[in-house]
């Protein structure tokens, strides 16, 4: 049990009507919960520490898709393993998003 946010719902941020991180305020201070009704398909991949290998990852190559939403969590030394943040992509069908972001995530991965 994780009483708190969790990484794996970070997608509920660009994905659902009310965020784990809204609902999870809406507990603790004794307010109803909102809806947790998904506004579209959403896919959301790990931004590891090995992306940073060869310095700075080109988030351009996110940033020109308007589905695409970049969250990275400022946690200074990239290191294999370490969650350096994420990605979230937004479309029309589940497995049209999520090629999407397989996509995305492949050139994001190309040097």
């Amino acid at each position: 049990m994780a009483p708190r946010p969790h990484n794996s719902g970070h997608y509920t941020i660009n994905g659902c009507i009310t965020s784990q991180f809204e609902q999870h305020i809406r507990a603790i201070t004794d307010l109803p919960f909102g809806s947790t009704q998904l506004h579209c398909p959403t896919v959301m991949i790990n931004l590891l520490g090995e992306l940073w290998h060869h310095g700075e990852p080109d988030w351009n190559r996110l940033l020109s898709d308007p589905r695409v939403k970049l969250h990275l969590y400022d946690k200074g030394a990239a290191r294999p393993g370490r969650k350096m943040g994420h990605f979230c992509v937004i479309g029309e069908t589940i497995d049209s998003t999520l090629a999407q972001a397989e996509a995305h995530f492949k050139r994001l991965t190309k040097a």
